[in-house]
């Protein structure tokens, strides 16, 4: 009995202590999930997390180092971490354009390679005309040129600018390069138009000058013609059969190989990017008199950047695919903060492939095949930039737009944008065209130069998140179109399975498809049983 008495007492008191200790057990548990989800968290999103935080130690570090007032050559010591990232990005853009283009282009059947070629043509224009539209209307309703006209005095800016081309030759370089005649030397060359003076006698013994265009090679990667063989490469690949495969799978670990470089130069991007931004703030020479001064034409540009990019892009990708837009673009935080401190859409490319594929599940296949194209043809941010250029200068000027300089301006941009070089400062030499082509003046270029390097950053991540959405929705068409096929395959299958107990009878979906009469249906008990 006193045995039974003192285990039911054992018995009670851990029962007690089992219930008071309950709670700090479980609270204990509840604290090591929480720190082990906290963990996770900063283990998936570290990239980002460091990327961020190199921008902002980038402004607090240029700041502080500013007021040293360190020499040329200090400030280029500062800055090569940074230009050590843009050498390391901007040599692996050759193998991966045109080994993603070729094995993604080899991998898309014909059919769904011209539908997607075509949808992405139409997103591009489409959205760089609504860019061009944005920054006309923008630049009309807030005037940044109004008043302005004293402002190359003012900053003393210099007047030396590049050699401005006719709109025509333009034109005819934009597809001269489409089709370079040498592969090799398309990689480091693209072909200009340049000019010659001749002397020339006239009939009348008069002596002019004739303007005559001569072709020369300039230093720069044709990224337009590598594009478009690397294409062309891949269809021919495809089309060759079992002959091909080899050379498509060399392609596919070309491309996977360039990749494991990628995703080890992106640990590198935080240090790189604190440095590039730090060496850009130390460089400034009197910013607030610049802000001042052009404060309306570099509010109304990013403002247009902010709107275009933030609104209407956005609206784009929601209207094609009923998802929540910034969810993808949150994703996509750390090729966007690459695009803000480079200043380069080929410079971004790489990481933004990466994260694309990894953070948002777009197929490789797509991304690959899209993005190296939108990178090169898709420029958003610069159409936006080199209208308000344009209608800043009309301002300037005092020259009031008529509706055909409008739509020429509209026009231009968007043609013109897609020949700007993806790297720091290549729209600016196309905001010429447009000026030549509405007849205004070259020489007040050097105001949009001056202020290049704070626009040029809004710019550049309008282009690659309008190539990132650009993406995403043809991922969501590709996906779309593929499960519309296999239930087209389903129901073909069915129909083709005749019913084992009578030829009038048939499976549920020919029934609903090919319907008999009323009175069949409702007379026959046994087609009502298949039925259900």
């Amino acid at each position: 009995m006193e045995d039974a008495a003192a285990a039911g007492e054992s018995k009670a008191g851990h029962g007690r202590n089992g219930h008071a200790e309950g709670p700090a057990a479980e609270e204990r548990r509840g604290g090591g999930a929480r720190l082990r989800g906290c963990r996770g968290f900063l283990r998936r999103n570290a990239l980002v997390l460091l990327t961020v935080s190199g921008v902002v130690a980038g402004v607090a570090l240029g700041a502080a180092v500013r007021s040293a007032e360190l020499s040329p050559a200090q400030v280029s010591y500062l800055a090569f971490p940074g230009e050590l990232l843009l050498r390391m990005l901007r040599m692996v853009i050759l193998p991966l354009v045109i080994c993603s283009l070729v094995s993604g282009a080899a991998s898309l059947d014909t059919r769904s390679l011209g539908r997607l070629g075509g949808i992405a043509v139409a997103y591009f224009l489409g959205t760089t005309l609504l860019a061009s539209g944005l920054a006309v209307a923008l630049g009309f309703i807030i005037r940044p040129g109004a008043g302005a006209s004293a402002l190359n005095t003012q900053l003393g800016l210099p007047g030396a600018l590049p050699k401005s081309k006719e709109t025509v030759d333009s034109f005819l370089d934009l597809i001269r390069n489409l089709f370079p005649a040498n592969l090799v030397a398309a990689a480091f060359e693209t072909y200009a138009t340049d000019y010659q003076l001749l002397l020339r006698n006239t009939t009348s013994g008069n002596i002019t000058w004739e303007k005559v265009p001569v072709g020369t090679d300039i230093r720069g990667m044709n990224i337009l013609g590598l594009v478009l063989f690397a294409l062309v490469l891949g269809v021919a690949l495809k089309k060759l059969g079992p002959e091909g495969e080899d050379l498509i799978r060399f392609f596919n670990s070309f491309n996977e190989a360039t990749m494991v470089l990628v995703t080890w130069i992106m640990w590198y991007v935080p240090i790189g990017i604190m440095f590039l931004v730090g060496s850009k703030i130390v460089e400034m020479e009197d910013i607030v008199l610049l802000v001042t001064s052009l404060g309306k034409y570099i509010f109304a540009s990013i403002l247009g950047h902010v709107i275009h990019g933030g609104i209407i892009l956005p609206l784009i990708y929601f209207a094609a695919t009923r998802q929540n837009p910034y969810r993808f673009l949150l994703g996509l935080i750390t090729p966007l903060a690459t695009a803000f401190a480079t200043c380069s859409s080929s410079a971004t490319l790489p990481s933004m492939i990466k994260c694309i594929e990894e953070n948002n599940g777009v197929d490789k296949r797509i991304s690959r095949f899209i993005l190296p194209i939108g990178a090169t043809v898709n420029m958003d941010g610069a159409a936006i930039f080199q209208c308000m250029a344009a209608v800043f200068i009309a301002q300037l000027n005092n020259v009031d737009l008529n509706p055909g300089q409008i739509f020429t301006i509209l026009v231009t941009a968007t043609a013109s944008s897609v020949g700007a070089a993806g790297v720091p400062a290549g729209g600016v030499l196309t905001i010429a065209i447009i000026l030549e082509a509405i007849g205004l003046p070259t020489n007040d270029l050097s105001l949009i130069l001056a202020v290049d390097w704070i626009v040029d950053r809004t710019t550049t991540v309008v282009n690659v998140e309008g190539d990132a959405l650009g993406a995403g929705i043809l991922n969501y068409l590709n996906e779309k179109d593929k499960k519309e096929r296999e239930q087209e395959l389903k129901e073909v299958t069915v129909e083709a399975v005749a019913n084992s107990k009578s030829e009038a009878e048939t499976s549920p979906l020919v029934t609903h498809k090919n319907p008999v009469s009323n009175t069949s249906s409702t007379a026959d008990p046994e087609s009502k049983e298949s039925v259900l």
